[in-house]
C-alpha cells in the first residue's frame, strides 16, 4: 500500500442512461474487458469495480447499472444499485450519449444528482458520431438544469479526452492510500467476470427476446486431470422459446457462445479453458428473490 503524502486516490461512479457507453469507458481506462459491452439495453447489473492505478494515484470505478424505471424485482435491485452508489464515492461521472436527444430518463438522474454532494461531471461520450458545431447547444441544454463540476465531450471507444479526464479526476481525489495492488484491475472475483463474459456473447447473438431474460450462474471452475481449466456454467432463461433460440438448431448457437465466451476466458485467466454450458428454464426467476440471491443480485449489496 502507498504511503506517499501526495498520492491521490478515491471512487468515482459512472451513472447514466442505459447504453451510453460507460461499459466501453471503464475497459478504455482499465486496459482490458471487465465489463460487457453489448448495444441491447440494461447490459450492466452489477456494480462493477475497475481500478486506474498510476504512480500517483488510484481511481476506483463504479460503473452502475443503466438507471430506469423498474418492471420488476431484478430491475428494481439495478436501479437500487445505481442509486446507492452516489452514497458511496468522491465523484459521480454523469454520462450522456452526443448523438441521443435529452430524455425523461436524463432528467430523472439530474434530479438525483441534484441532492449529491460530491462533484458531478457532465461527460458527453461519443463525440466521433456527431458534427462538432452539434456539441455547444447540446451541452447547454443539460447546463440549464443543473451545475456541474467541469464537461468533458470524450469518445470511449476512440480514446478522445479520456486522459484528459483522468488528469482532472487524479488532481481532484483527495490525498489517500493505494487500495489495491498495482496490477489489479476489478475487485471482482474470477466467477463473476467469467459469468459476464459468457452473457455478452449472447447478447450479441441472440435476438431481442432473449437478452433482458437471460442469467449466467457459474458453477465451478476447477482444473482437470490434463492441468486445464475446466468451468461449468449454467444459462438460465424464462421460456422454453429461449432455450430453444440459444441452444440453436443442432446445439450451433450454444457452441458458437461458448467458443465465443471461451477465447475472452482464456485472455482473462491466461490459460487453457475447457467450457461446458448448460441452459435451463425456470419461470419468473427475475421475481424470485431467492433466485435472485443466488445469481448475485442481493438486497444486501445495495
Amino acid at each position: 500500500m502507498s504511503e506517499q503524502a501526495d498520492f491521490h486516490s478515491g471512487f468515482v461512479a459512472i451513472v447514466g442512461r442505459p447504453n451510453v457507453g460507460k461499459s466501453t469507458f471503464l475497459n478504455r481506462v482499465v486496459g482490458e474487458k471487465v465489463a460487457i459491452m453489448s448495444n441491447k439495453a440494461q447490459t450492466t447489473r452489477n456494480k462493477i469495480q475497475g481500478i486506474y492505478t498510476t504512480k500517483t494515484a488510484q481511481i476506483v470505478f463504479i460503473d452502475t447499472p443503466g438507471i430506469h424505471k423498474p418492471d420488476n424485482k431484478l430491475d428494481e435491485f439495478m436501479l437500487s444499485s445505481a442509486t446507492s452508489s452516489l452514497n458511496e464515492v468522491d465523484a459521480v461521472l454523469f454520462m450522456v450519449s452526443a448523438k441521443d436527444k435529452k430524455g425523461p430518463g436524463d432528467t430523472f438522474i439530474i434530479d438525483q444528482l441534484k441532492r449529491v454532494k460530491q462533484p458531478v461531471y457532465l461527460i458527453v461520450n461519443k463525440i466521433d458520431t456527431v458534427h462538432p458545431n452539434d456539441l455547444a447547444p447540446f451541452v447547454e441544454s443539460y447546463q440549464k438544469d443543473m451545475a456541474f463540476k467541469q464537461v468533458f465531450p470524450i469518445s470511449a471507444l476512440q480514446g478522445n479526452n479520456v486522459t484528459e479526464l483522468l488528469t482532472e479526476l487524479e488532481r481532484e481525489l483527495p490525498v489517500g492510500p493505494q487500495y489495491y495492488p498495482d496490477d489489479q484491475i476489478t475487485d471482482h472475483p474470477e466467477y463473476f467476470v467469467v459469468s459476464e463474459l459468457i452473457r455478452e456473447k449472447i447478447l450479441e447473438l441472440t435476438r431481442e427476446e432473449v437478452p433482458h431474460s437471460v442469467a449466467v450462474q457459474v458453477e465451478k471452475m476447477r482444473h482437470n486431470d490434463n492441468e486445464k481449466m475446466k468451468i461449468d456454467a449454467t444459462i438460465v432463461v424464462e421460456r422454453p422459446g429461449q432455450k430453444g433460440i440459444i441452444i440453436g438448431q443442432g446445439g450451433k448457437m450454444l457452441k458458437e457462445i461458448g467458443t465465443r465466451a471461451r477465447r475472452d476466458i482464456e485472455r482473462l485467466l491466461g490459460e487453457k479453458v475447457y467450457l461446458q454450458l448448460w441452459v435451463k428454464v425456470d419461470k419468473g426467476w427475475r421475481d424470485n428473490q431467492q433466485y435472485l440471491d443466488e445469481l448475485g443480485y442481493r438486497k444486501k449489496d445495495y
